[in-house]
């Protein structure tokens, strides 16, 4: 039992339980030696629940989850009634009383009022002949961003997602998404006012007809075609090594992937190369990179030089370079000078052996990038007339028709942490580095559909203030290249709809796309300021968005690079 607190009358003799927040504090040492006793046994439960630094848990809470993970200094008071799976970033409060059930997932820092429901489930009644306790539950679940405070007797019903540093009323019911930084209350609840402003993308907008999406669409490629060639003015040093670099965007350095992404978007906007320096120039010196003996392409140092990198397949600091390097040279009509050696001399035991030693149930992501860096190499090597050895190729592709999970279509699979972000990122790098850019179609391609669509249902990732090119990217191209089968195809439509009027908004004139979308809440991050890697890689997902739902006319570009949509050849 908890002791009363010093200076305290004995009726408080539970304090900690109602008012946990100063116990790690405050508490004895034999009621937190108790309190570590009691979550080394819940540690125990199948799967086990996992508990950060300086957890509270109640004696007197109700908890019977399938699934629990608390961040560091979250507590769960009195009263609370949890079930279903619970997980939390840091600093989350579940105080007295407070229900919590179905699937809800809390980003850091959510502070939830006594006498709250947040039910991430529901009852179906699809069949009125039936009793409806005996019919079936349905579970989208319950998504809260980081910094947000929901007020006592609030209810949220399944499926909603609250953005990041959001406030949601005493009393309100929430039937319905609460954007970022908005003030919502009543029933069903309203945004009322902000406590961020909204941004332009993420404000409250009527859904947009088809003509209104081509005239949205059109009017950002003319204005980024008018804005193109200050875009990458803005990113180039002429005082650098050799007449000048780019860089990914002022006051960094130079890199080799910032020559390449400006020779695309160049491409894209210009048609041209960059009038930076003559595209002669930009030949010579792409190919000049080029290590003679491994065929592939180090990192540039603060002098202009470059870093020799290690033996094999790949070193993660170069492995990039044979997608980009190879495009930006392609795009100026050349090529690199010779194959990727390491990878024209490797045997199928070795593209076997490397492709089982990968991390794809923990890091599928990483393990596409080595297999996009792998059969992009075998792309430009047969450019070359250099197909590698006998079978290996072959084994690149049979391993990956072998492997991927006829479940979902992708390989690996989805971790507590992240759901499905690191297969089905990890399915795009993979599929675009073999299937995608050799013309051929991607095993079970419904299943892909599936995934994708279940995946961007997942607003950790989709929200507008939460997007970023990569996760986007590994939306849009997977259901690009499967959108053949026609399967779910008003489901993709519409999917691409939404992610494409968002887009348009993630644009800051006369500067270009930051890597992550701009949003008031992340104001200030790194990632949101514009450069030319964003840029690059928001161009290619505009397109596929586009063509996704019938508007890419309107466009007047088509991505020829690293993200082009369409195989290209393999010889000259």
């Amino acid at each position: 039992m908890n002791h009363p607190r010093p200076g305290h009358p004995p009726v408080t003799a539970r304090h900690y339980d109602y008012s946990p927040w100063h116990f790690w504090t405050e508490a004895d040492e034999e009621e937190q030696a108790r309190q570590t006793d009691l979550q080394s046994r819940m540690a125990q439960h199948d799967p086990p629940y996992s508990f950060g630094g300086q957890c509270f848990v109640s004696e007197l809470a109700a908890v019977q989850n399938e699934e629990l993970r608390l961040g560091p200094r979250c507590y769960i008071a009195a009263g609370a009634y949890l079930t279903g799976s619970l997980r939390t970033g840091r600093d989350c409060t579940v105080n007295p009383y407070t229900v919590l059930r179905g699937k809800v997932e809390l980003g850091d820092a959510v502070r939830i009022g006594a006498h709250t429901s947040l039910i991430g489930f529901n009852h179906t009644m699809s069949d009125p002949e039936t009793e409806i306790f005996r019919q079936p539950h349905s579970s989208q679940g319950i998504c809260i961003g980081d910094d947000v405070w929901i007020g006592s007797h609030v209810v949220v019903l399944d499926g909603v997602s609250v953005g990041d540093r959001a406030v949601i009323g005493a009393g309100a019911v929430v039937t319905k998404d609460v954007p970022a930084g908005a003030i919502v209350g009543g029933n069903p609840a309203k945004v009322l006012r902000w406590r961020v402003p909204p941004a332009a993308s993420t404000a409250e907008r009527p859904e947009r007809a088809a003509d209104d999406l081509a005239g949205a669409v059109a009017a950002f490629a003319d204005a980024a075609r008018a804005q193109a060639e200050e875009i990458l003015d803005r990113c180039f040093e002429p005082d650098g090594f050799d007449g000048g670099l780019f860089v990914e965007k002022p006051g960094t350095a130079p890199t080799v992937r910032a020559q390449c992404d400006a020779i695309e978007i160049a491409d894209l906007l210009l048609g041209r190369a960059p009038d930076q320096l003559p595209a002669a120039a930009q030949i010579e010196r792409l190919r000049a990179w080029q290590d003679p003996t491994t065929g592939m392409v180090g990192p540039l140092l603060p002098d202009g030089g470059q870093r020799a990198l290690r033996p094999g397949m790949f070193d993660p600091e170069g492995g990039y370079h044979v997608l980009c390097v190879g495009y930006a040279l392609d795009l100026l009509g050349s090529a690199l000078p010779g194959p990727i050696r390491v990878v024209s001399e490797a045997d199928a035991a070795d593209i076997i052996a490397g492709l089982e030693g990968l991390p794809w149930e923990d890091a599928a992501w990483g393990a596409g990038d080595w297999v996009d860096i792998l059969g992009t190499a075998f792309l430009w090597n047969c450019g070359h007339g250099d197909p590698g050895r006998p079978g290996a190729i072959d084994a690149l592709f049979g391993w990956l028709l072998a492997h991927a999970d006829p479940r979902t279509g992708v390989w690996g699979s989805p971790r507590a942490v992240d759901g499905l972000l690191q297969p089905v990122n990890g399915f795009y790098r993979a599929s675009r580095g073999t299937f995608a850019q050799f013309g051929l179609p991607v095993p079970y391609p419904e299943r892909v559909i599936d995934t994708v669509l279940e995946h961007a249902r997942d607003p950790r990732w989709v929200r507008p203030e939460r997007q970023n090119a990569c996760n986007i990217l590994d939306i849009a191209h997977p259901l690009w290249l499967t959108r053949y089968t026609g399967h779910r195809a008003e489901e993709v439509t519409a999917l691409a709809r939404t992610l494409l009027s968002d887009a348009l908004g993630h644009w800051t004139a006369h500067a270009g796309f930051g890597f992550q979308a701009p949003h008031p809440s992340t104001a200030g991050a790194e990632a949101t300021t514009p450069g030319l890697q964003g840029t690059e890689m928001w161009l290619a997902i505009i397109w596929l968005l586009s063509d996704l739902t019938g508007v890419v006319g309107s466009l007047g570009y088509r991505p020829r690079g690293v993200h082009r949509p369409h195989a290209r050849k393999r010889s000259r």
